[in-house]
């Protein structure tokens, strides 16, 4: 067994609060997220509007709160008047991004429908083509679905059976506009023109609204900072976010850097919130951006652009199975670790998008016209949803260290804790062994802490055990045993590779 690895937890030592933003999600027009996912007419669990009551019971156990819609790469397409109005009046299209054919069948007032059924902690988070399209576009999709009565697009609403505006908030202008890949792609300057137009005459109709940049789609872009510099400088006054995209996968067969992918992550937010802080500090603002980290997983990537690339160019089917990665304990274990890393930058991290919701590296899978079971990275967000609620607390560990390729010497541990309000403490802890189980000491200063609710363990002694539609509840969380709590100490073991919450009343 490993030195024990330690730390200490005191009220007056914290990060900052948990927005319930941070435990979002994301629902593109990709593959069968939508179609067969969220979203089949003729299921037996189908509502009278073809929403699976099936997913929709196991998104609000996952407790997503902004779900980000309709893109990704998509939304550089899209045009929003296809998605609304009699659905069988909706043009079918060509998606360019996911060499699909579009049918329009699920638009915006199905997605408004799925977020109101879903519950009150669901929030749309509506993105605008700013790749294909720019401004004007822009507008009238915000009138259209805010503006309450009395001019041709709110009417246009009402008329579509929609009396209620929709109540947008949040909204990205644009998505991943720095890649090579997306449709419309363009520079720095070239993009950070046209956020800060959309930006200012989006205010102009609501100056309330939240509006997020597009940041750099990776850390590894070669204008990675330089594009967040030059974008914020056009507009710093004019936005509130700015937005980070990472995915994880053991490249080249690296299992050891994987299971380090949160040291990336954090560097990552870091470098980001260093960039912002300087564009700020330089235009003498006392305004802070936020992030808004609204595509994290991990997933398979070079498997997944296979398939893409596998389609015939002639070929452009609906809704086909892309990106339909099927989670082990190893990538739960990871994925638990990146949710910690997003904790624990909670003051700058103020919204995040678990991409994506079902089917497509999703928690959640489907078979069409049968069932919807939970994959493995289920359970650690909806624990993280469900107790990472208050305010963080400032986790510096001692931990015995791994060495790995990619990011040097990385802790054994990786910790965070939360503080509910009233007074109750959570600790997310990852053990990133593969082999051995890791001591931990927590000191409880001034915590008045006296008993342990449980401590829920997510590991197997086969790290490749997976759910699946044959064994959809081969692997769930268990409790451990011997985790005590004496004299303001709390003592447990964490079994190797896995992802820990232990909850202390």
């Amino acid at each position: 067994m490993s030195t024990a690895a330690r730390f200490t937890l005191d009220p007056a030592f914290t990060v900052g609060e948990v927005n319930p933003r941070l435990f979002g999600s994301f629902v593109e027009h990709l593959g069968r997220c939508v179609y067969t996912g969220i979203f089949e007419p003729g299921h037996p669990t189908a509502d009278d509007k073809g929403l699976r009551q099936d997913v929709l019971e196991l998104v609000r156990e996952l407790g997503a709160t902004a779900i980000r819609y309709p893109g990704g790469n998509f939304v550089s397409g899209y045009k929003w008047e296809d998605s609304v109005g009699p659905a069988e009046d909706r043009p079918r299209r060509l998606d360019l991004a996911w060499h699909s054919t579009e049918t329009n069948r699920f638009g915006l007032s199905e997605y408004i429908d799925f977020l109101r059924k879903v519950g009150p902690q669901a929030e749309p988070m509506m993105a605008v083509n700013l790749g294909t399209r720019g401004v004007a576009e822009a507008l009238e999709l915000q009138e259209y679905a805010n503006h309450d009565s009395g001019t041709a697009l709110s009417d246009l609403r009402v008329s579509h059976g929609d009396k209620d505006p929709f109540g947008i908030r949040l909204w990205c202008l644009g998505n991943e506009m720095d890649g090579p890949w997306q449709t419309g792609h363009k520079t720095a300057e070239e993009y950070g023109r046209v956020a800060a137009e959309t930006a200012r005459a989006m205010r102009q109709i609501d100056p309330g609204v939240e509006l997020v940049a597009c940041g750099s789609s990776s850390q590894s872009m070669p204008t990675f900072a330089e594009w967040e510099a030059t974008v914020l400088k056009e507009t710093y006054d004019l936005v509130d976010y700015i937005s980070l995209h990472a995915y994880y996968w053991p490249e080249d067969g690296d299992i050891d850097s994987f299971i380090a992918s949160a040291v990336d992550m954090e560097s990552f937010i870091d470098n980001v919130v260093a960039t912002a802080d300087h564009v700020g500090a330089a235009l003498k603002s006392k305004k802070k951006i936020n992030l808004s980290f609204d595509e994290w997983n991990v997933w398979y990537q070079p498997e997944s652009e296979a398939r893409v690339k596998a389609f015939a160019q002639d070929d452009w089917p609906e809704a086909p199975r892309l990106l339909e990665d099927n989670y082990s304990v190893l990538d739960a274990v990871v994925f638990g670790s990146l949710l910690v890393a997003l904790l624990r930058h909670a003051d700058r991290v103020t919204v995040a998008c678990l991409a994506q919701l079902v089917n497509v590296i999703a928690p959640i899978m489907t078979e069409p016209g049968g069932p919807a079971w939970r994959q493995t990275t289920f359970f650690p967000f909806a624990q993280a949803a469900r107790y990472g609620r208050g305010e963080v607390l400032d986790v510096r560990v001692d931990s015995p260290t791994f060495e790995t390729k990619k990011y040097g010497e990385a802790d054994l541990l990786h910790a965070t804790a939360v503080r509910a309000e009233d007074g109750s403490v959570t600790v997310f802890a990852v053990n990133r062994s593969r082999t051995e189980a890791l001591p931990l000491e927590v000191a409880l200063n001034g915590l008045d802490l006296t008993s342990i609710v449980e401590h829920s363990v997510l590991a197997d002694t086969d790290p490749d055990a997976r759910n699946t539609l044959d064994q959809p509840e081969r692997v769930a969380p268990h409790a451990a045993e011997g985790t005590a709590l004496q004299d303001g100490t709390l003592t447990a073991v964490l079994e190797p590779l896995s992802w820990n919450v232990i909850r202390l009343a």
